[in-house]
């Protein structure tokens, strides 16, 4: 047995929590773990000893990416199996923090960001979204729910826990394709404004307002948050968007709500956290989120405790997203003859990868998603329990 392969074998044998097959470049095939396989790791290519030891992240990413790896099976079930084993070395991800790249998310950085992930085809998009066109985690009221439900409810809880009223002013930060100021408009008879960076949803929401009659209530704007001067609003919301701030702009991000808020506003930020600490890793940085950061909970609460602002609720959504991404996940593959007309294999199994790996993670708890509700000042006009939220 050559020194590569014996070292695929010793990693193999403690890598999943999960029996497994593993089939190797000489066509050799070895069985690890008890009972039946539940999937199969075809490896086509080695990946060299030293790349897996020193980011295994981008190993596995690019070699899966590049067929140098094959997988039998679903790719979500492989990497909840590695996650779900504790002694895996890849478990532990804390010394490859040192590995993400530092840049600074000023303005021109942050939008050349938001296009390329955002601006890659809202064609591409609407094949394995909801009807809505939500890109954020859904809410599901019950497990029968369809994922265009899921986005409804998403949307109306938001806007009950932001009790707004009519002729209230409010502010969506990264509004995506629009579902959210539109509604609020509609059922709340607000003056809404999304700001986006991404040239493909501004062209979309634009269209969208114009199709419902709302251009005296609703306005989109191509914007970056930090460049709002002189305007206030009584509610600030931001759903999925502070991921892509960055670690050194979180305080920027809660000076500028502060900035934007009027006394007695209330924000809504909804956003992925990290456990214990934040991050994110060297493959997602590199091909799916460049400049992306991943907060921790108490980074947050730090951050909306320093502000002066007061936390009135927070409510986690993990589970809701797992299974948002298992549907995404399912809607991309049922898509897929769609998909090869407008992408490369590669970029196929990237996101692939990328859906997959991210319901894993929501699945096993190595992420969060939580809602975080805060006011500037006290709001005593909200009702004095959570049961409006329901109703």
């Amino acid at each position: 047995m050559g020194i590569d392969k014996l070292f695929y074998s010793k990693m193999f044998k403690t890598l999943f929590s999960d029996p497994c097959e593993v089939q190797y470049w000489d066509g050799d095939i070895e069985k690890y773990g008890e009972g039946e396989s539940k999937f199969k790791i075809i490896i086509n290519k080695p990946i060299p000893k030293t790349e897996i030891i020193n980011d295994p992240s981008m190993a596995f990413g690019e070699g899966y990416m590049n067929r140098d790896i094959d997988i039998e099976g679903s790719v979500q079930d492989v990497i909840e199996s590695l996650y779900n084993n504790k002694d895996s070395f890849l478990k532990n991800g804390e010394k490859y923090v040192k590995l993400l790249r530092k840049v600074t998310n000023n303005i021109r950085n942050s939008r050349e960001n938001i296009h390329k992930h955002y601006d890659i085809g809202n064609d591409f998009y609407k094949l394995w979204l909801d009807d809505t066109m939500t890109y954020s985690c859904g809410y599901f009221r019950s497990a029968a729910d369809s994922l265009t439900q899921a986005q409804h409810n998403k949307v109306n809880h938001i806007l009950k826990k932001l009790d707004l009223k009519e002729g209230q002013t409010l502010l969506d930060i990264g509004c995506g394709w629009g579902e959210l100021i539109i509604n609020a408009a509609k059922q709340y008879k607000v003056k809404a404004l999304g700001i986006t960076l991404s040239d493909e949803q501004y062209k979309k929401v634009k269209e969208r307002i114009q199709a419902e009659g709302l251009t005296e209530l609703v306005d989109v704007k191509v914007i970056d948050y930090r460049e709002l001067k002189d305007v206030k609003f009584d509610r600030v919301v931001s759903v999925g968007m502070v991921e892509h701030v960055g670690k050194d702009h979180l305080t920027e991000y809660f000076d500028a709500i502060d900035r934007l808020l009027n006394d007695g506003g209330i924000s809504m930020l909804h956003c992925i956290t990290g456990i214990k600490r934040g991050g994110t890793n060297t493959w997602i940085d590199t091909y799916i989120f460049p400049g992306g950061y991943v907060p921790a909970v108490k980074e947050l609460v730090n951050e909306i405790s320093d502000k002066g602002f007061y936390l009135l609720d927070a409510e986690s959504l993990r589970r809701h997203y797992g299974k948002t991404l298992e549907c995404w996940a399912r809607n991309f593959e049922n898509s897929i003859d769609e998909v090869v007309k407008m992408k490369d294999e590669t970029f196929i199994r990237m996101w692939r990868l990328y859906l997959n790996a991210c319901a894993a993670s929501f699945n096993r708890g190595n992420i969060d998603i939580h809602q975080f509700m805060f006011s500037k000042g006290l709001a005593d006009e909200l009702p004095w329990t959570r049961e409006y939220m329901y109703k």
